[in-house]
Protein backbone atom coordinates (compact mmCIF):
# COMPACT_ATOMS: atom_id res chain seq x y z
CA UNK A 1 0.00 0.00 0.00
CA UNK A 2 1.18 3.57 -1.08
CA UNK A 3 0.62 6.41 0.49
CA UNK A 4 -0.37 7.26 3.93
CA UNK A 5 -2.35 4.17 6.17
CA UNK A 6 -5.69 3.83 6.48
CA UNK A 7 -5.50 4.95 9.88
CA UNK A 8 -3.74 8.44 9.06
CA UNK A 9 -6.40 8.84 6.08
CA UNK A 10 -9.34 8.68 8.72
CA UNK A 11 -7.40 11.37 10.95
CA UNK A 12 -7.74 13.70 8.30
CA UNK A 13 -10.61 12.98 7.17
CA UNK A 14 -12.17 13.17 10.50
CA UNK A 15 -11.22 16.60 10.57
CA UNK A 16 -12.85 17.60 7.16
CA UNK A 17 -10.14 16.57 4.41
CA UNK A 18 -11.81 15.43 1.60
CA UNK A 19 -8.55 14.44 0.19
CA UNK A 20 -8.10 11.98 2.47
CA UNK A 21 -11.55 10.47 2.31
CA UNK A 22 -11.38 10.06 -1.37
CA UNK A 23 -7.93 8.11 -1.33
CA UNK A 24 -9.96 5.86 1.07
CA UNK A 25 -12.72 5.37 -1.24
CA UNK A 26 -10.41 5.03 -4.49
CA UNK A 27 -8.51 2.10 -1.49
CA UNK A 28 -11.37 0.10 -0.46
CA UNK A 29 -14.19 0.49 -2.84
CA UNK A 30 -13.83 -2.19 -5.47
CA UNK A 31 -13.35 -4.76 -2.49
CA UNK A 32 -16.33 -3.26 -0.62
CA UNK A 33 -18.68 -3.51 -3.86
CA UNK A 34 -17.30 -7.11 -4.09
CA UNK A 35 -18.58 -8.30 -0.54
CA UNK A 36 -21.72 -6.39 -1.13
CA UNK A 37 -22.45 -7.91 -4.93
CA UNK A 38 -21.57 -11.81 -3.44
CA UNK A 39 -23.95 -11.11 -0.37
CA UNK A 40 -26.61 -9.26 -2.10
CA UNK A 41 -26.76 -11.18 -6.00
CA UNK A 42 -27.70 -7.99 -6.84
CA UNK A 43 -25.54 -5.38 -9.33
CA UNK A 44 -27.32 -2.18 -8.22
CA UNK A 45 -28.62 -2.42 -5.22
CA UNK A 46 -24.74 -3.49 -4.11
CA UNK A 47 -23.29 0.04 -5.18
CA UNK A 48 -26.08 1.58 -3.22
CA UNK A 49 -25.21 0.32 -0.23
CA UNK A 50 -21.58 0.18 -1.13
CA UNK A 51 -22.36 4.11 -1.46
CA UNK A 52 -24.50 4.40 1.47
CA UNK A 53 -21.53 2.58 3.85
CA UNK A 54 -19.05 5.15 2.26
CA UNK A 55 -21.56 8.25 2.90
CA UNK A 56 -21.26 6.66 6.94
CA UNK A 57 -18.17 6.83 6.93
CA UNK A 58 -17.66 10.50 5.60
CA UNK A 59 -20.34 11.25 8.71
CA UNK A 60 -19.08 9.18 11.22
CA UNK A 61 -15.19 10.06 10.75
CA UNK A 62 -15.24 12.31 13.52
CA UNK A 63 -16.15 9.34 15.92
CA UNK A 64 -13.99 7.06 14.40
CA UNK A 65 -12.13 4.92 16.72
CA UNK A 66 -8.68 3.16 15.75
CA UNK A 67 -9.84 -0.05 17.97
CA UNK A 68 -9.75 -1.78 14.62
CA UNK A 69 -8.23 -2.13 11.19
CA UNK A 70 -10.35 0.93 8.83
CA UNK A 71 -10.82 -2.34 6.50
CA UNK A 72 -12.31 -4.16 8.98
CA UNK A 73 -14.73 -1.79 10.26
CA UNK A 74 -15.62 -0.50 6.53
CA UNK A 75 -16.59 -4.06 5.56
CA UNK A 76 -18.34 -4.45 8.90
CA UNK A 77 -20.71 -1.53 7.84
CA UNK A 78 -20.99 -2.94 4.37
CA UNK A 79 -21.90 -6.13 5.71
CA UNK A 80 -25.10 -4.94 8.07
CA UNK A 81 -26.56 -2.78 5.64
CA UNK A 82 -26.09 -5.95 2.95
CA UNK A 83 -27.76 -7.88 5.90
CA UNK A 84 -30.50 -5.08 6.63
CA UNK A 85 -31.41 -5.02 3.04
CA UNK A 86 -31.58 -8.30 2.92
CA UNK A 87 -34.38 -8.54 5.41
CA UNK A 88 -36.39 -5.99 3.43
CA UNK A 89 -39.17 -7.02 1.60
CA UNK A 90 -38.20 -7.22 -1.77
CA UNK A 91 -39.58 -3.89 -4.15
CA UNK A 92 -42.46 -4.83 -6.34
CA UNK A 93 -43.01 -2.76 -9.95
CA UNK A 94 -45.72 -0.69 -9.25
CA UNK A 95 -47.67 -2.49 -12.29
CA UNK A 96 -47.62 -5.51 -10.41
CA UNK A 97 -48.63 -4.11 -6.91
CA UNK A 98 -52.18 -3.18 -7.40
CA UNK A 99 -54.24 -1.90 -5.53
CA UNK A 100 -54.06 -1.50 -1.74
CA UNK A 101 -56.57 -3.67 -0.13
CA UNK A 102 -59.23 -1.35 1.89
CA UNK A 103 -59.48 -1.60 5.74
CA UNK A 104 -62.97 -1.03 6.03
CA UNK A 105 -65.49 -3.81 5.96
CA UNK A 106 -67.61 -4.03 2.47
CA UNK A 107 -70.86 -2.95 2.08
CA UNK A 108 -72.14 -6.11 2.12
CA UNK A 109 -70.26 -6.70 5.88
CA UNK A 110 -71.62 -3.66 7.04
CA UNK A 111 -75.06 -4.02 6.25
CA UNK A 112 -74.66 -7.32 8.09
CA UNK A 113 -73.18 -5.91 11.17
CA UNK A 114 -76.13 -2.91 11.00
CA UNK A 115 -78.94 -5.07 10.45
CA UNK A 116 -77.30 -8.06 13.78
CA UNK A 117 -76.47 -4.88 15.83
CA UNK A 118 -80.77 -3.95 15.41
CA UNK A 119 -81.46 -7.85 16.18
CA UNK A 120 -79.47 -7.70 18.97
CA UNK A 121 -80.59 -4.21 20.23
CA UNK A 122 -84.28 -5.60 19.56
CA UNK A 123 -83.74 -8.39 21.23
CA UNK A 124 -82.21 -6.63 24.48
CA UNK A 125 -85.67 -4.74 24.74
CA UNK A 126 -87.55 -7.53 24.93
CA UNK A 127 -86.25 -8.80 28.19
CA UNK A 128 -87.28 -8.70 31.07
CA UNK A 129 -86.33 -5.29 32.65
CA UNK A 130 -84.17 -6.80 35.36
CA UNK A 131 -82.55 -9.02 32.62
CA UNK A 132 -82.26 -5.86 30.37
CA UNK A 133 -80.59 -4.41 33.03
CA UNK A 134 -78.31 -6.93 34.27
CA UNK A 135 -77.07 -7.17 29.75
CA UNK A 136 -77.53 -3.11 29.90
CA UNK A 137 -74.90 -2.41 33.09
CA UNK A 138 -72.19 -5.31 31.94
CA UNK A 139 -72.03 -5.67 28.49
CA UNK A 140 -72.94 -2.04 27.17
CA UNK A 141 -71.26 0.14 30.20
CA UNK A 142 -68.62 -2.17 31.45
CA UNK A 143 -69.19 -2.13 34.91
CA UNK A 144 -68.38 -5.21 36.72
CA UNK A 145 -70.12 -7.52 38.41
CA UNK A 146 -69.60 -5.97 42.11
CA UNK A 147 -70.65 -2.77 40.64
CA UNK A 148 -73.74 -3.46 38.15
CA UNK A 149 -75.33 -5.64 41.56
CA UNK A 150 -74.56 -2.60 43.71
CA UNK A 151 -76.33 -0.74 41.26
CA UNK A 152 -79.23 -3.04 41.00
CA UNK A 153 -79.41 -3.23 44.10
CA UNK A 154 -78.60 -7.10 44.42
CA UNK A 155 -76.02 -9.79 45.20
CA UNK A 156 -73.41 -10.51 42.86
CA UNK A 157 -74.94 -14.28 42.49
CA UNK A 158 -78.35 -12.52 41.76
CA UNK A 159 -76.64 -10.18 39.16
CA UNK A 160 -74.77 -13.23 37.80
CA UNK A 161 -78.22 -15.46 37.86
CA UNK A 162 -79.73 -12.41 35.58
CA UNK A 163 -77.04 -12.52 32.92
CA UNK A 164 -77.60 -16.20 32.66
CA UNK A 165 -80.86 -15.93 32.14
CA UNK A 166 -80.72 -13.20 30.05
CA UNK A 167 -78.00 -14.98 28.02
CA UNK A 168 -79.85 -17.86 27.56
CA UNK A 169 -83.27 -15.89 26.30
CA UNK A 170 -80.90 -13.83 23.33
CA UNK A 171 -78.92 -16.80 22.81
CA UNK A 172 -82.50 -18.53 22.32
CA UNK A 173 -83.72 -15.22 20.08
CA UNK A 174 -80.78 -15.52 17.71
CA UNK A 175 -81.37 -19.56 17.14
CA UNK A 176 -84.89 -19.32 16.55
CA UNK A 177 -84.11 -16.73 13.31
CA UNK A 178 -82.03 -19.36 11.56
Amino acid sequence: MDGPSDHDLMAQAARGDERAFRILVARHTRRALVIARRILRNEARAEEIVQDAMLRVWINAPRWRPEAAFRTWLYRVVVNLCLNDKRRPADVPLAQAGDPADPAPDAGAMLEARERDRRLAAAIDALPARQRAAIVLTYQEGLGNAEAAAVLDISVSGLEALLVRAKRTLRAAFDNER
